[in-house]
Formats: structure tokens, sequence, C-alpha cells
């Protein structure tokens, strides 16, 4: 293989195949989207791309200078670039080297080509470059420092007044109470529909973006790898260590509860109470509860209004356990739920939806957490690992996407009620509201079509 990393590999007598691995610049996974495109050249007027005698002709020539410019331009990891010169009969010594005519701006039109995604997932991403690429990482992955980080910026939102008006939402107490709010009135429009996804990549880029223009995080949202700890009670998540989420719940006695679309009897944790130790030992929830899945004897307080909005302060409570991640949640079940599905349609309705014998994914992190707000379909954001949670959920997606994404970024597919087939189906124009916790660049909400990315429309952040 010559130095300039150009693999040559002869196929059929009228086809030339150049891969290219470019790297060394952006971390490994930064593109991960874009690890392989494929570009067809028709017959350079006729002429042959080599001779017996005299070697590459000049119709070669350009694709040494092709080479050499998206290197020094983008200088992208782990990119197959597959180029197919075809109707030629092809002869290539790799000892010998390409001759350069192509000229700078049909080289330039090509990485225009690349750079927008018309060769690849068909999305546009003028304004996401490798200068402003945000890194998301799991939690434990976190140094010490960037843990204390994100912890501080979130009780600061708890501490930041609501932008909400007092009199529709007296139980808004807080900046982040405004994010508790808009996934309660938004629960039955984005949750078994064609915008579950979507609507939630938006959602919890928003809270990402709060955190660090009103609260001054200098990180990006972190995410929760169900599969990561056997026993999520000690993981760095849960521990309740300094750096946590904060703990478990005080262990109180209780039931066990009938959870989920499965109705299956799942046993008590060694939680239940509320949360005295780490971070957010203390932490009160001020909304709901709407749809409370404890046992009674814990005696949740009601709210008191129907709507779940008003004024209800009350314990952070849980009940870790790991009966879902030693069922559900497992490396294997992972891996299976991305490679089973090959649509989107198949993918988000086995990602949110039990059946009478098993829980799904989304499910399952909520219901490791559980206790109050944790297991309240409705009130969930109130607890903290709620953001964790479904940045694994986004990670989930992207990762699936990226298995085939001039294929899967850009499908749509599922109604507009909740778990209703037969509701109108979602179309991928609709627009996506957020409210108050709308960042300013995306006031009045933005459409589905701008959010099936995590490198276009208003986002620029991939997952390690």
């Amino acid at each position: 293989m010559p130095s300039t990393g150009v693999k040559i590999v002869d196929g059929s007598p009228a086809r030339l195949e150049i891969s290219i691995f470019l790297r060394d610049v952006v971390p490994p996974r930064a593109l991960q989207f874009l690890r392989f495109v494929k570009v067809v050249i028709p017959p350079f007027n006729g002429v042959y791309l080599c001779s017996p005698t005299t070697g590459p002709e000049p119709a070669l020539q350009d694709w040494k200078e092709t080479i050499e410019l998206i290197k020094e331009t983008l200088n992208l990891p782990l990119l197959t670039l597959s180029v197919f010169m075809t109707d030629h009969i092809v002869c290539y010594e790799p000892s010998e080297d390409f001759r350069t005519t192509m000229t700078k701006e049909q080289g330039l039109l090509i990485l225009k080509m690349i750079l927008n995604g018309t060769l690849t997932d068909g999305s546009n991403r003028t304004t996401c470059t490798k200068a402003n690429l945000a890194v998301r990482k799991e939690y434990g992955d976190l140094t010490t420092a960037e843990r204390d980080d994100y912890v501080a910026s979130v009780k600061c939102l708890m501490k930041a007044p609501s932008k909400l008006d007092s009199t529709a939402y007296p139980g808004a107490k807080s900046r982040y109470d405004d994010f508790v709010v808009v996934h309660m009135n938004m629960t039955p429009s984005v949750h078994g529909t064609a915008n579950f996804l979507h609507w939630h990549r938006y959602y919890v880029w928003a809270y990402e973006v709060a955190l660090r223009t009103e609260c001054g995080y200098k990180g990006y949202q972190p995410y929760w790898n169900w599969g990561k700890y056997a026993d999520p009670t000690t993981s760095p998540i849960f521990n309740g260590d300094a750096h946590s989420m904060g703990g478990n719940g005080e262990s109180v006695k209780h039931a066990g509860y009938r959870l989920g679309g499965a109705n299956i009897m799942v046993p008590a944790g060694k939680g239940g109470g509320c949360v005295r130790t780490g971070p957010f030992a203390n932490t009160t929830v001020n909304l709901g509860p709407l749809a409370p899945s404890v046992d009674t004897s814990l005696k949740i307080p009601k709210n008191p209004r129907s709507d779940g909005f008003g004024y209800n302060p009350r314990c952070l409570r849980r009940d870790v356990s790991d009966y879902f991640t030693s069922r559900y949640l497992r490396p294997a079940d992972i891996a299976s739920h991305i490679t089973a599905a090959k649509d989107i349609g198949a993918f988000q309705d086995t990602l949110q939806g039990d059946t009478t014998k098993a829980f799904c994914l989304h499910t399952s992190g909520h219901y490791t957490i559980w206790g109050d707000p944790g297991g309240d379909f409705f009130v969930s954001p109130a607890e903290p690992v709620f953001w964790l949670h479904h940045g694994q959920v986004d990670r989930h997606w992207w990762i699936w996407q990226n298995q085939d994404p001039a294929k899967r970024v850009q499908q749509y597919m599922g109604g507009t009620s909740m778990m209703n087939p037969n509701s109108k189906a979602g179309k991928i124009d609709d627009v996506q509201i957020l409210s108050v916790t709308a960042p300013a660049i995306s006031q009045g909400g933005l459409p589905s079509s701008s959010l099936v990315s995590s490198m276009a429309g208003p986002f620029c952040y991939i997952y390690q």
C-alpha cells in the first residue's frame, strides 16, 4: 500500500476501487455517520485508464489530487471513500503514482457534497464543523471535576426562577421546573408517536443549552449506558458519593408494584424512601404526581390540582435495583434491539412498547430509578437522572441510525396520538414545541426534519 493511504483493489475489468482512510485529527468516533461514501465517475472520453505499455492515462490523474485535497481540507477519521471509475479496462501497479490534473474547483465541489451530507444521510450540516463538534460522554467516563461541574449546573437550574406564568403553573418554582411542565404538557403527543425520538432529542439538547448558557456548564449532556453497570446502585451515577447523581432512596418497607404496559409485578427494591446521600440529597420535587407507580403505603401526597401543576413539595424518592438491568438492559438486549429493527417504525415501537412478557428499553431505564417522580410517566424529568437516561435513548437511536445513515436518518413513521396506530400519521415537517424551554435560536419550535441528525439543524454533537 502506498504511504498516501491509497489502497488499490482490482475487481472486474470494468472497475477500479480506491479506498481512502483518513485519520488523526478529530477523535476516531467523531464522524461515524460518514464512515462510507461512494462516488461513481463516468467514462473519461472513452479512453482506457491504463495501457500495458505506457501506464496510467491522464484520465486517472485527477484522483491523486482529489485524495490530497480531501486529506488537507477535512482530515476526517474513519472515512472510507470508494471511487468507482466505470467502463474502463483497469491495470495499475501500486508502486506507480497518479499524475494530477483535477482543478481545485472540481475538488471543492466533491468536498461540498461530502460536507453537506448529500452522499450519506441527506442532512444539511452547514453550521456543524469539526471546530464546534461536541462529544457527549457516559457519566462514569467523566472526570470527577466534570461530574461536579454538571451537578452544580443542574442545581443552579433548580435555584433559578421559573419563566412560566405562576397562575397557570403555581407548582413551577424554578427554571428546572419549566422543563418538567413542558414534558407534562407534551407527554400525550410525544410518546408512542412518530416524534418520540425527535422531540426528546430536541428536549435534551435544550436542557443542555440551558445548563451551558444559564448556569455556566462547560461540558455537554452526559448519558447513562444502561448495560455498563450490572448493579446500578454501585455505579458512579447512583453510589451516593460526592460526585454522583445522588444515592438510592432510604430503605423503607414497601411492596412491589405492577408496572408498565407489561403489567408485570416488580418486587420492591432496597430503597423507596427519600434520597439522603450525594449531591441531590434532600432535593424537593414540586410538581405532580400524575401517574404514580409506587406502593400506596409510601403515601406520596396528591397534587392539589388534577392536572398536576399545583405546588406539591415533597422529597425526591428512589428505589434503584438491578431488577431491570439484569433482565432487560443487558448489553445483549441493547445490541439485539439495534440489529433487529430495520426501519424507524419497528425501532421506536419496540424501544418504547412493553409486551405482556417483557419491558422495553425505555421503560426499563425509567423503572430502574423508580420511586417518585422517576416512575411517573408525566413528571419523570423532575428526577435528575432522567436526562442521563434520555441521553442514552438518543445515543441508542444515533447508533441505530449510523448502521445505515443513507436510509435511516431521514425515516419518519408513526401516528400523532400516544400508542394509537390509527391516529393521523405524523409528517417529517411537523413542528415540535418546547415552549419557554426552547433555546433562543429555535423559538417557535422546529420541524422534525431539522431534528433527524445530531450533526444537522441546531445540533452539532456525537457520542463517545
